[in-house]
């Protein structure tokens, strides 16, 4: 049976990937309107009354009245943007966290932010595991490619060659505070510091922890073999089993799409860093809108992933 997609935001970049793996899978049947309807209302609603599973890749607000226009509708809905992922009624599309069969159930899926899928990864199993307290003020060091910002932030960079760095966020309001730490299971919303580099996709999240202040931190050892046993069975994440350290992370302007994450732990019993590293437009957004499409639809969970 064939499954009616519409990608309510096909335009933008997240919108743009998600189609691309979409594109030639005899599964799906793709509702397309062209560009003198995609933001008309009316167009929209039928659009989205006519899917089996629509997926938002809007603003907030904008997801927030698709929403709306898909009521009295059986409509499946996959939300890409930040807009409900705390919200009540909807199901946080994070199969490796929340399980897969509670997302091939869901009617509403939440889609995780791109930072928070790298954070939330490392910390809450180990949070779970009772080998991190769920209590610590946790920072989180983040840098990522400039198409996490969208259209504008993407001819911004590529218009002025002469940005080298960007940090933002500085206000510490970032709107990716609540799933960290609702998803992570903690008691504090983390210290989140995050920067953009001249390059187009790619994703480095890094957790310091100082162990040896933290009343019930595992060891190092534990952490890393507690976070291999969380992720063992799937093939998205990967989990570095090894002690060995890197001389270096680099993130390239050439990398190319990728839907797996990387997961590393370094340090001694004294102090540590967890990191992700994974493509924000990837794992961080589009591969995991199609990981969620299928669990929902009873398909292969890696299907059309490029992994």
């Amino acid at each position: 049976m064939t499954t009616r997609v519409f990608i309510d935001g096909a335009a933008g970049t997240t919108g743009l990937e998600i189609r691309d793996r979409i594109r030639g899978r005899e599964e799906f049947e793709l509702i397309v309107l062209d560009d003198a309807r995609r933001k008309d209302g009316a167009a929209r609603r039928d659009a989205l009354h006519e899917a089996d599973v629509a997926i938002l890749c809007l603003p907030d607000e904008a997801a927030r009245e698709a929403v709306k226009l898909a009521e009295g509708a059986d409509t499946r809905i996959i939300d890409a943007s930040s807009a409900h992922r705390v919200a009540q009624g909807w199901t946080y599309g994070f199969p490796e966290i929340v399980g897969r069969e509670a997302i091939a159930n869901a009617r509403f899926v939440s889609n995780p932010g791109c930072y928070p899928t790298g954070f939330i990864a490392l910390v809450a199993p180990l949070v779970r595991a009772g080998l991190l307290p769920s209590d610590w003020p946790y920072t989180i060091n983040a840098v990522s490619g400039y198409s996490g910002g969208g259209h504008a932030l993407i001819e911004r960079f590529e218009a002025d060659r002469d940005i080298a760095f960007r940090a933002y966020g500085l206000a510490l309001g970032h709107k990716h505070l609540p799933e960290m730490q609702v998803h992570a299971g903690l008691v504090h919303r983390p210290v989140f510091s995050p920067s953009v580099v001249p390059a187009h996709r790619g994703m480095v999240v890094d957790v310091p922890l100082p162990l040896a202040a933290m009343q019930g931190a595992g060891p190092i050892d534990s952490l890393r073999e507690a976070l291999g046993e969380h992720y063992r069975e799937g093939e998205v994440i990967a989990v570095d089993p090894t002690d060995d350290v890197p001389d270096e992370i680099l993130l390239r302007q050439s990398a190319g799409a990728r839907d797996c994450m990387e997961l590393l732990v370094f340090g001694n019993d004294e102090q540590a860093r967890l990191v992700a590293r994974l493509d924000n437009l990837g794992k961080g957004a589009s591969g995991a809108a199609i990981q969620n499409l299928n669990l929902m639809c009873a398909l292969p969970e890696t299907t059309g992933l490029r992994l």
